[in-house]
C-alpha cells in the first residue's frame, strides 16, 4: 500500500486559508469555527494553532491572500490606455467587482476590534498600499491628470482612510459614516483627486454601514 503524501507546511497553510474563504462565504466568519476550518481542510484542530492562533488571524491572512492574488494596481500598471488619474480610478473599479473578496472584507470589519489585529493591518497597509498609491498619483502628475502637490500625504492617506471610517476605531453611527464619506469626497477633490464617484460612495457605505458595525457605537 502506497504511503500518504506528507503535505509540507505551505500547503497545510494554503488549504487552511481555501477552507476558511469557503466557509467564510458559504456560512459567514461568525457562524465557522475552528473546527469547520479544520474539518474542510482534513487536519485536525492541533494543526490550525501550527500556523495561527486565532480565527481572526485566518481571516487577516485571507484578506492579505486574496489581494496579493488578484492585485489591482498589478492589472493597471503599464496600462498605454489609461493615464494616472483613470489608472487610481480603475484600481478603484477592479476592486470593486471582485465579489468574494468585497464579501470577505466586510466581514473582516469586525475582526479589527482586536488592537493587535487592527495594528498588523495598519502597518500591512502602509508598507505595501502606501507605495502603490504614490506610484499612481506620481503618474498623474507627470502625464498632467492629476494635480497636486501632496502626492506624499494623499498616498498615505488612501491606505489608511478606511481605517479612520471603521466605527469600530472611531466611532460613529450610520449618519457619521455618511457625513465622512462627504467630507473625503470633497478633500479628495480638492487635493486634485475627483475619485469618489457615486459607484464608490454607495460600496464603502455598504461595507461600513451595512456590516453591522455600527452596532458598535455604544
Amino acid at each position: 500500500m502506497a504511503r500518504p503524501v506528507k503535505k509540507q507546511p505551505e500547503q497545510w497553510k494554503k488549504e487552511i486559508l481555501d477552507a476558511a474563504k469557503e466557509l467564510f462565504l458559504s456560512k459567514g466568519y461568525e457562524e465557522t469555527a475552528i473546527t469547520d476550518i479544520m474539518e474542510r481542510a482534513g487536519g485536525a484542530k492541533g494543526m490550525f494553532y501550527r500556523f495561527f492562533q486565532s480565527k481572526a488571524e485566518v481571516m487577516h491572512a485571507l484578506g492579505d491572500q486574496m489581494f496579493f492574488e488578484n492585485n489591482p494596481f498589478e492589472l493597471v500598471r503599464g496600462r498605454p490606455d489609461l493615464n494616472g488619474l483613470q489608472k487610481i480610478r480603475e484600481v478603484l473599479a477592479l476592486d470593486r467587482a471582485d465579489g468574494e473578496r468585497e464579501k470577505i472584507n466586510a466581514q473582516a470589519v469586525a475582526i479589527l476590534k482586536d488592537p493587535h489585529i487592527l495594528a498588523a493591518a495598519v502597518e500591512e497597509n502602509r508598507r505595501v498600499l502606501t507605495p502603490l498609491w504614490f506610484e499612481l498619483i506620481e503618474e498623474g502628475r507627470r502625464d498632467g491628470s492629476v494635480h497636486t502637490e501632496y502626492a506624499k500625504e494623499l498616498s498615505e492617506l488612501l491606505a489608511l482612510v478606511n481605517f479612520w471610517l471603521m466605527p469600530s476605531v472611531f466611532p460613529a453611527d450610520a449618519e457619521g459614516i455618511r457625513q465622512k464619506l462627504r467630507f473625503l469626497a470633497e478633500v479628495l477633490s480638492a487635493m486634485g483627486l475627483p475619485i469618489l464617484e457615486d459607484e464608490m460612495y454607495d460600496r464603502i457605505k455598504r461595507i461600513f454601514i451595512n456590516s453591522g458595525e455600527e452596532r458598535s457605537n455604544e
